[in-house]
């Protein structure tokens, strides 16, 4: 056999991540125009929009505008609008598009490297998968985030490609280190955090994340409560596969299966926490209802729910909701400005929590903050950063009992 095809067997899947020289230059050159649209070309944007748009609409109506429609109303025909929005589009699509060759030449041994992995279980987890679940029409029917394939689609037996797809496509998207995946999960760390400095004697013994997909924002959790026993459900059969991988090659123990959250089989009060990470906004206001709910049965008295969400436009600013509704339109995520509409104490209430017992916050997000402050924010000394500005939203509620 020539030495030089022989290959030894991957310690992680994402080593069979291997883009060429070119397709890494590529994803470098992908990455920055989306960093430069959502930077540098939005701080342009809202200096026109400050400077120009809001004074004269100032002049003529005697206030500036009251919402982000109403300012979207305002910028549709601005050049800085148009161009913005235009590459942040595009950036955004290509994002994707970068990861499907390396992809697609390695589609075979990722597959096969999944059920190897999944066939020895080296760290104990599970993972089940229902090939007779009926997948959401608000998954299937868009491609979410101009994903090409959304999050479901599948293209051989025991498929992990959309899986990968989603990790190394938003991995370029958060302008890490392009030329291989990393695991993100800064979110999960940042909330578990917050957990367990300012609830020090909440340990939970079992925890659930909805809208898993890989468990990036699941795993972070074992580092903070190395005692829970970790489940993971998504409708996503490739991000279940991938991601279950991706927990035994680390050696952390996930329990991974494919159910749809507004109905889960596991049995009342069966655990101590419940989280999520950038899942509501995409649901249509229906299955929101349905999944707090869900929450509420499946949380043991003195249980607590915290979901990281985008915040509601309630705690915005006028700019700020003309800035994140944005995605509603252009990135395929028509349920997000109702979502945000909401008020989250009043669904959390008619899910069955205590309204008292819910909260909304944001915490630091502890890969940028400074961590010698943190006892200062518990104390509310030291203001919590912004939401995507170093900080996360949350919101949640604690079950009685």
């Amino acid at each position: 056999m020539n030495e030089a095809h022989t290959v030894e067997r991957p310690t992680d899947i994402d080593e069979l991540f291997r883009p060429t020289q070119d397709e890494r230059a590529r994803r470098g050159f992908v990455s920055a125009l989306r960093n430069h649209a959502k930077v540098t070309m939005r701080d342009a944007m809202q200096r026109h929009y400050e400077q120009v748009i809001e004074p004269a609409h100032v002049a003529l109506h005697g206030h500036p505008p009251v919402s982000g429609a109403a300012i979207e109303e305002l910028m549709q025909d601005q050049p800085a609008y148009q161009i913005y929005g235009s590459v942040r589009y595009n950036a955004q699509r290509m994002v994707y598009l970068t990861a499907i060759d390396p992809i697609e030449r390695e589609h075979e041994r990722l597959v096969q490297f999944a059920r190897t992995v999944a066939s020895e279980r080296p760290a104990g987890g599970t993972l089940r998968l229902n090939s007779e679940l009926a997948v959401p029409r608000y998954v299937t029917a868009l491609d979410v985030h101009l994903i090409p394939g959304g999050f479901h689609s599948e293209y051989v037996a025991d498929d992990v490609a959309q899986g990968a797809l989603i990790a190394w496509g938003g991995q370029a998207s958060r302008g890490a280190n392009v030329e291989r995946a990393d695991d993100g999960g800064g979110v999960a760390r940042s909330i578990a955090t917050w957990l367990k400095r300012a609830h020090p004697k909440f340990k939970p013994a079992a925890m659930l994340d909805l809208g898993t997909q890989s468990g990036k924002n699941l795993v972070p959790y074992l580092d903070v409560f190395p005692q829970v026993e970790a489940h993971g459900v998504d409708v996503s059969a490739p991000a279940l596969r991938y991601g279950h991988v991706k927990a035994e090659c680390a050696g952390k123990r996930v329990h991974f299966s494919q159910q749809n959250a507004e109905e889960l089989d596991f049995p009342d009060a069966h655990f101590q926490l419940i989280v999520s990470s950038f899942f509501f906004h995409e649901l249509p206001l229906k299955a929101t209802r349905r999944i707090l709910a869900e929450c509420h049965r499946l949380l043991a008295p003195g249980g607590m729910m915290v979901h990281m969400e985008l915040p509601p436009h309630e705690l915005c600013t006028a700019w700020q909701n003309f800035y994140w509704d944005w995605d509603a339109k252009h990135n395929n995520e028509p349920f997000y400005v109702d979502f945000r509409s909401q008020e989250l104490p009043t669904l959390m209430s008619e899910a069955g929590f205590d309204k008292d017992a819910t909260f909304m916050r944001v915490v630091p997000n502890v890969a940028t903050f400074d961590m010698q402050q943190y006892e200062g924010f518990l104390a509310g000394e030291v203001a919590a950063p912004l939401h995507g500005r170093g900080g996360w939203f949350v919101f949640g509620a604690r079950k009685d009992g």
